[in-house]
């Protein structure tokens, strides 16, 4: 029956998305000689108008950049990636051309410690005597954080200041899977591993809500002291505003808390800036976009004399929930890790030109055995070359598993991180089966041949076999902890049991070396590797972004006739491939997670 269902939706998506492909296709050798001719090779140079850089912050903000090869014939922006803004603000202030950033703050979508970075990034800017602007129709918390720290702070008169706080929701499954017949059986150890509580409670656990009230406390206490600092008021008055519901009063009191500087629409803020650059009241502003600032050559790349041979310093990105290539959903646009690390790690280490490793992680975790894998990398090329991990918006569970051996661990101050513990979920379909009047029937050599069969519940002996595979690998996490930070396993265990903690949390309990970014992550691996000069290569990019593209349009025809073929039943088709990610030993953050 199950492998019934699953051909015959395999084989709705496969035809549709056949179709599609087919019409793609016709593209392909039209896109080559545009990818070939938008090469990042193109320099830039700003026209004598073009005097400032207008930053769009719209979007979903990854790590790493994906290119996308029909942009250039679009005419569309490129995707956001926090190293393409945070090299574009860089340019920015070197070149003599650009006066200013104008920040044009819509909706963007990324962690805490993200947004830390662009702020430092545009704080910097303005030390080297050049303007930001902010504007925004209406401000989401995160882009008003960010945009807290420029010289005038705009909100249009009828716009709205969303600064409330911080909540974290976590959506909770076992009542669907209930009426679904399902019943999810949970082993794990971990007091604080709240990435099981969705398929087994109805609530948070009070241990659960202790944590998330701690580190979610912390994080608010560094956003609303910053924004005092920035706009210079008390960290009262922004929990005044916040507490006021102050979000929903006009305009105004925006103003009155002193978080905005004025009330001006678009055209206003824009003829302000020209004022700022000298252009004509009757002129049209004219901006350079960041995928015009991306191709700016810097003083850096002009540099005549390169690092000596054989002393590059890698950055590699592992970005994504960490999962088995085989468990990689068809329909998400979202990034994972995989194996492919573990292949790209050992290229790394056979490669006499590099001396140093920066591994950059953002993510949530994921795979207990994925993980295992690539920390067994990470450790066998820390024998030859010294690396050192920079952590992103998050580096938690298996995310921290694939950190923990590095020479150096840095972190951002609002990283959520820890999380050391580990689950496994398995359902019992017996209700389900009973529903649709199914019934099976089983003929076995041995004891456990029909472990984990879904159409009863586990028998008590098979609980305890499960739960200790379950505690082995907890130790086996603890021992790779207390490995790579130099302490033992006692004292690990104390501050793991699936507890999270934000960087500085953890740089204090010791989990964590320094605060930093991924700048001072590389300057760091230098030092180890004993390096004055260098070239820092990024090594993890797409080699080939027609075929990414091409994957990404696949998976999202796939997504849309899953959508159709299920229509209100796509969440509960979701819930289940989820359960399907977390077959075996897991170590993930809860779901749902929304950081500011």
């Amino acid at each position: 029956m199950k492998q019934f269902f699953k051909m015959m939706l395999a084989s709705a998506v496969g035809a549709s998305v056949a179709i599609s492909v087919f019409s793609l296709t016709g593209f392909v050798m039209l896109v080559g000689i545009i990818s070939s001719a938008g090469s990042s090779s193109a320099v830039y140079i700003p026209k004598s108008n073009e005097k400032v850089f207008q930053l769009s912050l719209n979007g979903s903000l990854t790590d790493m950049s994906r290119e996308n090869p029909f942009g250039s014939l679009l005419g569309s922006e490129p995707a956001l990636s926090l190293k393409d803004v945070l090299s574009a603000i860089e340019k920015a202030k070197e070149n003599d051309r650009i006066e200013g950033i104008y920040l044009d703050a819509a909706n963007l979508s990324t962690g805490t410690a993200s947004v830390d970075a662009i702020r430092r990034a545009l704080t910097d800017f303005r030390e080297s005597g050049k303007f930001v602007v902010a504007y925004a129709d209406n401000y989401t918390q995160r882009c008003y954080y960010l945009s807290s720290v420029a010289d005038k702070v705009f909100l249009n008169p009828q716009g709205m200041l969303g600064l409330a706080g911080m909540a974290s929701q976590t959506t909770f499954y076992r009542g669907i899977l209930k009426k679904a017949g399902i019943e999810m059986q949970v082993f794990k150890v971990g007091t604080y591993k709240g990435a099981v509580e969705p398929f087994m409670l109805d609530r948070l656990s009070d241990e659960n809500r202790e944590q998330i009230t701690s580190y979610q406390q912390g994080i608010w206490n560094s956003v609303a002291g910053n924004i005092a600092a920035a706009r210079n008021i008390s960290k009262d008055e922004v929990n005044g505003f916040a507490d006021g519901g102050h979000t929903f009063s006009a305009a105004e009191k925006a103003v009155e808390y002193g978080l905005v500087d004025d009330l001006k629409d678009r055209e206003d803020v824009e003829n302000y800036i020209k004022e700022l650059v000298g252009v004509e009241p009757d002129k049209t502003l004219e901006t350079i976009s960041l995928a015009k600032m991306k191709n700016i050559r810097t003083k850096k790349s002009e540099r005549k004399n390169p690092a000596p041979k054989g002393s590059q310093i890698a950055v590699i990105y592992a970005e994504g929930e960490i999962v088995a290539s085989e468990n990689v959903p068809a329909y998400s646009e979202s990034s994972f890790i995989t194996e492919k690390l573990v292949d790209e790690l050992i290229r790394l280490k056979k490669n006499d030109d590099v001396k140093a490793v920066v591994l950059r992680v953002n993510s949530p975790g994921g795979s207990g055995y994925v993980s295992e894998q690539i920390w067994k990398q990470v450790n066998e090329l820390k024998e030859s070359k010294k690396i050192v991990v920079s952590m992103g918006n998050v580096a938690a569970s298996g995310g921290y598993y694939i950190s923990c051996a590095a020479d150096r661990i840095i972190s951002e101050a609002n990283t959520l991180t820890g999380s050391i513990g580990v689950f496994g979920i398995f359902p019992n379909a017996t209700g389900l089966f009973d529903k649709l009047d199914v019934t099976t029937d089983v003929v076995k050599t041995n004891v456990y041949a029909d472990f984990g069969d879904i159409s009863r519940p586990m028998r008590s002996d098979e609980k305890a076999l499960m739960q200790g595979y379950i505690e082995r690998f907890y130790d086996l996490f603890l021992t790779r902890c207390s490995n790579g930070r130099g302490m033992t396993k006692e004292e690990i265990d104390r501050i793991a049991q699936g507890r999270v903690w934000t960087g500085e949390q953890a740089q204090e309990i010791g989990l964590v070396d320094e605060i930093g970014d991924l700048d001072h992550a590389i300057v760091v691996a230098a030092g180890l590797a004993g390096l004055t000069e260098y070239d820092v290569k990024t090594v993890s990019e797409s080699n080939d972004p027609l075929a990414e593209y091409l994957k990404k349009q696949i998976g999202e025809m796939k997504s849309s006739v899953i959508k159709d073929a299920l229509g209100s039943d796509m969440e509960l088709f979701r819930v289940l491939h989820a359960i399907k990610r977390t077959g075996g030993i897991q170590a993930r953050l809860p779901y749902d997670f929304e950081s500011l």
